[in-house]
């Protein structure tokens, strides 16, 4: 405990007689306290957190496969149709995928939008 001491004072010591380099490390230590913050903000919002619904494990997406195109959404008749005659599914949903363009006072910006 007492080597603890003495390292400790010793450090603080030297922190004192150099007092830029003491600024420029604190402030190095702040971005990257700061940065590593911001990014598992966002990883924790965007990866982690568990979905708003009561059983996320259930939700499917339904698509249909076309052998030139690939993967696509489905057409709004068969989405009737399956919302019709569906028996296992409880609900069903439709959204459709939009590009727009949001402009202003900065650069416009192409935006993925779902409506």
């Amino acid at each position: 405990m007492n080597t603890l001491l003495q390292d400790l004072r010793y450090g603080l010591r030297t922190l004192v007689k150099a007092p830029g380099f003491t600024a420029i490390a604190v402030a190095a230590m702040a971005l990257g306290i700061g940065a590593n913050t911001a990014i598992f903000s966002v990883v924790h919002a965007v990866l982690l957190r568990r979905l708003p619904y009561p059983e996320p494990q259930r939700l499917i997406v339904v698509s249909e496969h076309q052998m030139r195109i690939g993967d696509m959404g489905v057409a709004w008749p068969t989405f009737l149709d399956l919302k019709e005659r569906s028996r296992t599914l409880s609900t069903l949903a439709a959204y459709r995928g939009n590009d727009m363009t949001a402009s202003g006072a900065q650069e416009p910006e192409l935006l993925h939008v779902g409506e």
